[in-house]
C-alpha cells in the first residue's frame, strides 16, 4: 500500500511542531522524489552510506534527524554534497529532515527516548536552552554515584561516557542529546547534580569542574539513534509501511 509523500509530510508536521522552531536547517522535505511512499528508512544523518542501504531497500523515503542545507553552509551542488543529492534524485527517493523538532518531541523526541533508557523521570524542561525547551531536568528514582550513572549511560547507548567527575551524589539531572554541551550553564542553574549530552567543548570540562558538577558526554550520534527510529515506528503504525531503521555508526 503506497500513501503520498504529502500526508506522511503533513503527518510528521503535526507530530513535531517545526513552526515552532527557529532551526539551523529546514525541517521537512528537503528533497524531493516519488509521490508515492511504500517504504521509508530511517537514520541519524543522510551520509552516503545510509543513502546507499536505502537504495538496497529500495525506500521511496529517507527520513533523518541531520538533514542538508545547514545555515552557513556553502550551497553550492558540489562535491559530497552533489553525490548524495545526485543518488536521492537518480533513485526517485524524497529526503526528509527533522532536527530540533525531534529534540524536543515530548513523546517520542530524542530527549524523552534517552530519558526512558537511562530511567529518568522527566520533570520539564530548563530554562534558556529555547522554547520549546531542547534540554530536559528530572531525577532517577534513588541517589547514584557518578559511576553508577556512567555505568547506565554506557549500557543505554553502547557507549562508554567520558565523565568529568564531582563529588556530589547524583538525584537531579539535566541532558540534551547531540552537541548540548553549551547548555550546561543553564543546567547548573536549575540546580542539577549531573548533566549527560553528546558532545564536550574543551571549556565545558572547566565549566563543569568550576560549578562542582558532574557532567557525561556520551556521543552525539549514540545520544540520538532513539527518535528518528521511534518516529519511523509511529509511521509505520499509523500507515502500514514498511520501514527500516539503519544505525551507520559514529563514534562522534
Amino acid at each position: 500500500m503506497a500513501i503520498k509523500l504529502e500526508e506522511i509530510i503533513q503527518c510528521c508536521d503535526q507530530w513535531l511542531q517545526p513552526s515552532d522552531f527557529n532551526d539551523y536547517a529546514p525541517n521537512g522535505l528537503q528533497v524531493q522524489g516519488s509521490s508515492d511512499v511504500r517504504v521509508i528508512v530511517t537514520g541519524v544523518t543522510a551520509s552516503q552510506a545510509l543513502i546507499d542501504r536505502a537504495i538496497e531497500l529500495d525506500a521511496d523515503m529517507l527520513l533523518v534527524h541531520h538533514g542538508y542545507f545547514w545555515r552557513g553552509e556553502n550551497p553550492t551542488l558540489t562535491g559530497i554534497k552533489y553525490r548524495r543529492i545526485k543518488s536521492l534524485i537518480d533513485n526517485n527517493m524524497s529526503l526528509v529532515g527533522f532536527h530540533l523538532p525531534l529534540d524536543a518531541q515530548p513523546e517520542f523526541g530524542n530527549n524523552i527516548e534517552l530519558a526512558a533508557r537511562l530511567g529518568i523521570a522527566v520533570e520539564g524542561g530548563v530554562a534558556g536552552t529555547g522554547n520549546p525547551a531542547i534540554a530536559l531536568q528530572g531525577c532517577f528514582d534513588e541517589v547514584l554515584t557518578g559511576a553508577q550513572v556512567a555505568a547506565k549511560i554506557e549500557a543505554a547507548v553502547a557507549r562508554k561516557p567520558l565523565h568529568i567527575d564531582a563529588t556530589r551524589a547524583i538525584k537531579r539531572v539535566a541532558w540534551c542529546t547531540g552537541g548540548g554541551q553549551g547548555y550546561i550553564e543553564p543546567a547548573v542553574a536549575a540546580g542539577v547534580d549531573a548533566f549527560i549530552t553528546g558532545e564536550v567543548s574543551e571549556q565545558t570540562v572547566h565549566i563543569a569542574r568550576e560549578y562542582g558538577i558532574h557532567f557525561f558526554s556520551a556521543g552525539h550520534h549514540a545520544t540520538e539513534r532513539y527518535g528518528i527510529k521511534a518516529l519511523g515506528e509511529k509511521l509505520q503504525q499509523k500507515y502500514a509501511l514498511e520501514v527500516h531503521f539503519v544505525d551507520i555508526d559514529n563514534p562522534a
